[in-house]
């Protein structure tokens, strides 16, 4: 941020105020104040531990102060007045907000990581894409992909610096925080083709997160974007490939939107037609009345393609038990499983139970 943006708005309050004003970085020093000999100088009773986790104003014996607003969770500008009396601590906090509007007009209109936050956000029109980008000189027509990473069970705020360790390129890759929980990353692709590069990604970004702040995550990945009026269609693909993966691939840590397949239909259906479906299915007797040991069967037969041969022998059960177990459940199901058919219907009515479930609870 320029310290010419600030003494700007210095410049059109000095009438207004008759007591020194300025912004002071991180380490103290003045970038900006209506008192020009002491710009450049650090502040003895500046501390940067006052104002840890720290959103009000700081007194002081000489001067009061009060923090900028920032888009991460690291201190940047603090403005300061000089004075501890209630005058100081009001003409502080008038000049804090002056900073912030000015510091906020400026980030909207150069800064392209507000720009894409604002696209992703659906927080701008799409005809303003254009415009904008041309004003950022952003190429439109890059391939990107999005990430989305959730932070499970606890969270940290370095999270977001550490990620961006990772995309030292600030002009092309954006990492951006959009609540306690959740980065995304916006990231520019060599080409259309590269889906082991962005799995690769996600593993990295994983990998460095528990290694360094101890924290699970699960992350997921939308399909590629071919203009950046595309990024907040693909925002909401890495939402949904964690919601939907929260149901159908649970075990899971890095989930892509391209594989959910008939999962992402299943999600998005309503509740009362999939209550339906079910009833239709089971009418001889409810999916609930199978026990665990049967079910651990049926999905044993799925993951071996239909095969009662390769089932039986993971099972460690002899073929003809296999099939008897397959009988068992045509009765009361009304399914054979051996017949393609049946069996398709049964997956579907499985993960459409697994849905149903899940609203009832939450992983993640």
């Amino acid at each position: 941020m320029s310290s010419k943006l600030f003494q700007n708005v210095i410049i059109q309050m000095k009438d207004a105020v008759d007591r020194t004003i300025g912004v002071v970085d991180e380490q103290g020093f003045v970038v900006a104040s209506n008192e020009l000999a002491i710009i450049g100088s650090r502040l003895d009773d500046f501390h940067l531990y006052d104002f840890d986790g720290e959103s009000s104003a700081v007194v002081t014996d000489n001067r009061t102060y009060c923090p900028l607003s920032s888009d991460n969770s690291k201190f940047d500008f603090a403005a300061f007045a000089d004075g501890n009396d209630p005058l100081a601590k009001t003409i502080c906090a008038v000049s804090a907000v002056a900073f912030n509007e000015a510091k906020s007009n400026y980030e909207e209109k150069h800064n392209k990581a507000a720009f894409v936050k604002n696209i992703i956000s659906d927080n701008i029109l799409p005809g303003d894409v254009y415009v904008r980008a041309k004003e950022l000189h952003f190429v439109t027509d890059e391939p990107r992909c999005v990430y989305l990473v959730r932070q499970l069970e606890n969270s940290d705020v370095a999270a977001v610096e550490l990620i961006q360790r990772l995309f030292p390129d600030r002009q092309k890759d954006f990492v951006l925080n959009i609540n306690e929980t959740d980065i995304v990353i916006v990231k520019a692709l060599p080409n259309f083709n590269c889906s082991d590069e962005i799995y690769k990604t996600a593993c990295e970004i994983e990998k460095l997160l528990h290694e360094e702040l101890g924290i699970r995550t699960v992350i997921g990945i939308s399909t590629n974007a071919r203009h950046l009026r595309e990024l907040s269609d693909r925002y909401k693909e890495a939402q949904a490939a964690i919601e939907v993966g929260r149901v159908f691939e649970s075990e899971k840590t890095i989930i892509n939107y391209e594989t959910l397949g008939l999962g992402r239909i299943i999600y998005q259906l309503p509740t009362t037609l999939c209550e339906m479906f079910l009833n239709e299915v089971f009418k001889k007797s409810p999916i609930d009345t199978l026990d665990e040991d049967t079910l651990d069967t049926i999905n044993r037969f799925f993951e071996n393609n239909l095969n009662v041969s390769e089932t039986s022998r993971k099972l460690y059960v002899h073929r003809n038990t296999l099939v008897y177990r397959l009988e068992k459940i045509k009765k009361i199901t009304g399914l054979d499983l051996r017949e393609f058919d049946h069996a398709i219907v049964f997956k579907v009515a499985m993960m459409v139970k697994m849905y149903l479930d899940s609203l009832n609870g939450s992983k993640y």
